[in-house]
């Protein structure tokens, strides 16, 4: 018999999923269903999708008052939507308690503390059931301690009485220690974006992406594929844009509240014809859009890890950065880090002078920068591949819930 674990997570498939529901997309459609039958319950919102469904090896129960038909990310975040959030806090631990009286879970897993540690927290309390918690914050913590005041009995008790924390970087870990958890730390990251390591498409497709968004053979152009939104430091890259030469475009893959803004940041600039707006791109698709660019720019003002610097490496993307959050555990700069081997160009956050420096580097020194492209791409390789990921996960962490 398969042991049984109940996932919490604020969301989910079907629709758009950042990285923290990919990871676990990612880890258990990797880990067969003999060993562990995944069970999740999600916010719901979408009312065109059952309240029951399975996505591989997940079956996934939907809790929420409202729902609209196919909502993007701003009407999720608008009345009447935003109170699912809420009321998830309590029907969701409510829910998996009832499901728990038919299935008898082994063990549950909360992704991320701030959406699902209150639900994880009072299921434990009703059933005694251990828990992993896992770390995958993007946002700053002082920032998360602030919202979850309300709840913070529920909250904090999430971290004390987890029987494993999993963050994804030594960074939130600390934040773990900061929060009165004593065990044992699993820190396991996320991976690239496994299109990115192992293309499942062909250069003649890129080639016709190229062409479809108007990239001439003589430009060189800078990309991010992140949400719109003021912690990835969109405003920062066009900033630095208006101070870099006309050949340099930027290629800005995603969607967000920041777009009216950021477009007319661009206006304002004068670089309508140097920035190309995608709007929301796939995550099974975005990768074709990394090897269409040169140089990946996110200058982040906080990062729970980055997973899509990992997956621009895993493309053999230059890749310029901050170090903030997690994303230290990765970039390395040759100024700032040099008894490491270098992976990437360093920036300080808000310093749009930095990128254009580091854009300049990179194009004077291609011999230089293939090397620390190699470099970058063979570390993704080597300790940010899923198969692996997911293979610690079922070992050093699920197995661990019931021993």
């Amino acid at each position: 018999m398969p042991k049984k674990i109940i996932i919490f997570s604020l969301d989910y498939l079907p629709g758009t999923i950042s990285g923290a529901e990919s990871a676990i997309e990612d880890i258990t459609n990797r880990i067969s269903p003999e060993a562990i039958e995944f069970h999740m319950v999600t916010l719901y919102y979408n009312s065109n999708v059952p309240r029951l469904q399975k996505f591989g090896n997940v079956t996934v129960h939907y809790v929420g008052l409202f729902g609209k038909p196919d909502p993007d990310l701003v009407q999720r975040g608008s009345f009447p939507l935003q109170y699912n959030k809420y009321f998830f806090q309590f029907a969701a631990a409510l829910k998996a308690w009832q499901l728990h009286r038919k299935y008898q879970y082994d063990g549950a897993w909360a992704m991320m503390a701030h959406g699902t540690g209150v639900p994880v927290a009072i299921f434990n309390m009703l059933t005694k059931v251990p828990y992993v918690l896992s770390l995958q914050e993007g946002d700053p913590t002082e920032y998360i301690e602030k919202t979850m005041r309300p709840l913070w009995y529920f909250f904090k008790r999430s971290f004390t009485h987890a029987k494993i924390v999993q963050p994804i970087s030594e960074f939130l870990g600390v934040w773990a220690r900061r929060m009165g958890y004593t065990g044992t730390l699993e820190i396991i990251p996320d991976g690239a974006n496994p299109d990115s390591l192992r293309p499942s498409f062909d250069t003649a497709t890129v080639e016709a992406l190229k062409l479809q968004l108007g990239k001439k053979p003589d430009e060189i152009w800078l990309t991010n594929t992140a949400r719109l939104v003021e912690q990835k430091g969109w405003d920062i890259v066009i900033t630095a844009l208006a101070s870099l030469p006309s050949h340099i475009k930027l290629l800005v893959v995603g969607s967000g509240p920041l777009e009216a803004e950021l477009k007319a940041q661009v206006t304002s600039l004068q670089l309508d014809e140097r920035v190309i707006f995608t709007g929301h791109v796939d995550r099974s698709i975005v990768s074709q859009y990394r090897f269409v660019a040169d140089i990946f720019v996110g200058p982040s003002r906080s990062e729970g890890l980055g997973h899509a610097f990992l997956s621009a490496m895993a493309c053999k993307l230059p890749v310029i950065t901050t170090q903030v959050g997690g994303i230290a555990d990765f970039l390395f700069d040759a100024k700032r880090n040099p008894d490491k081997q270098t992976t990437g160009w360093a920036v300080d956050p808000d310093e749009p002078s930095q990128i254009v420096a580091a854009v300049h580097e990179i194009l004077d020194n291609p011999v230089e920068t293939e090397k620390i492209v190699a470099q970058a791409h063979a570390m993704v390789f080597r300790e940010y591949d899923w198969d692996k990921i997911a293979e610690k996960m079922h070992h050093d962490v699920f197995e661990k819930l019931w021993k």
